[in-house]
């Protein structure tokens, strides 16, 4: 996670023409901790908005437990500006062994290799200082340590699309390790909410909600969203005259049906006083029609 200066100078601490500054580096100490989490806050802001990845410690607990961590290097770069105060332009953390619980890195691919890296895990320079040499000279400094402590690589990692850190460090001899890139496929996936649905009117004067709220769910009719400006479609209610209709038209059944019921009866009655009748007739001697 680096962010470097894009100069080409190898300038290591020499002061320049312009204001005499110096550069001087110094391991950092608890009472720095603060100063240097503002600073790299600062550093870091433009490229974070644009990459995967945090180029910096996600929350400053992070970056303050790194502090009590065991066998990270964490270097100081400052120079002293006019009233004696010593400004900030450079930060460098390195280890020289894989750390951090979610740590991706393999070591056996670095065994298998023959190589002792040291893992340079941050490396900043102000904004206000960038292409004035600040990052050569932390470079070099890291270098040196690296050699100090018997190591043959020094190992970093850096954002494919901060083209500025690239071109200082291709420039610099780093070559790339590894071809793993971010990928991401855009879904099309339908919405978690269901669409808009038309309300049942009002239970009108003597109705049962609850037996309204079942016919509703019956009918499980779904409405479609419509056009802004267009009210959606209700169904079509029976009206008053259909209801009165349909009443009528059942008492008309029921009439017609007693009618029909009162005419087989008649016609039973006529039949079997005619037989009886004749029959009296006959009972006379008188011979029938």
């Amino acid at each position: 996670m680096t962010d470097e200066s894009d100069s080409l100078d190898t300038t290591t601490g020499a002061a320049t023409a312009a204001d005499d500054l110096v550069v001087k580096v110094r391991r950092l100490h608890r009472r720095d901790l603060n100063r240097v989490w503002e600073f790299l806050k600062r550093v870091f802001r433009d490229v974070n908005r644009e990459t995967v990845e945090y180029q910096r410690p996600r929350t400053k607990q992070r970056f303050l437990d790194v502090y009590e961590q065991p066998g990270i290097e964490q270097l100081l770069f400052e120079v002293e500006g006019p009233k004696g105060k010593s400004d900030i332009v450079g930060y460098a953390e390195c280890a020289f062994q894989i750390s951090g619980a979610d740590n991706w890195m393999n070591e056996r691919y670095f065994t298998r290799r023959d190589m002792r890296p040291m893992f340079v895990e941050e490396l900043a320079v102000s904004p206000d200082y960038q292409g004035r040499g600040i990052g050569s000279f932390i470079l070099e400094q890291l270098e040196h340590l690296a050699r100090v402590r018997g190591c043959t690589h020094l190992v970093l990692e850096v954002a494919e699309n901060n083209k500025r850190a690239l071109h200082f460090y291709r420039a610099r001899h780093f070559q790339r390790l590894d071809a793993a890139i971010f990928l991401a496929k855009k879904l099309s996936a339908e919405s978690e909410l269901l669409p808009a649905r038309v309300l049942a009117g009002r239970p009108e004067e003597g109705e049962d909600p609850a037996a309204l709220d079942a016919e509703v769910v019956a009918e499980e009719k779904i409405v479609v969203p419509v056009a802004p400006g267009e009210k959606p479609k209700k169904k079509a209610k029976k009206s008053d005259k259909e209801g009165k209709r349909g009443k009528d038209g059942k008492t008309a059944e029921r009439d017609k049906e007693a009618k029909g019921a009162k005419s087989a009866k008649s016609g039973k009655t006529a039949k079997s006083d005619k037989p009886a009748k004749g029959g009296k007739k006959a009972k006379n001697g008188k011979p029938a029609v």
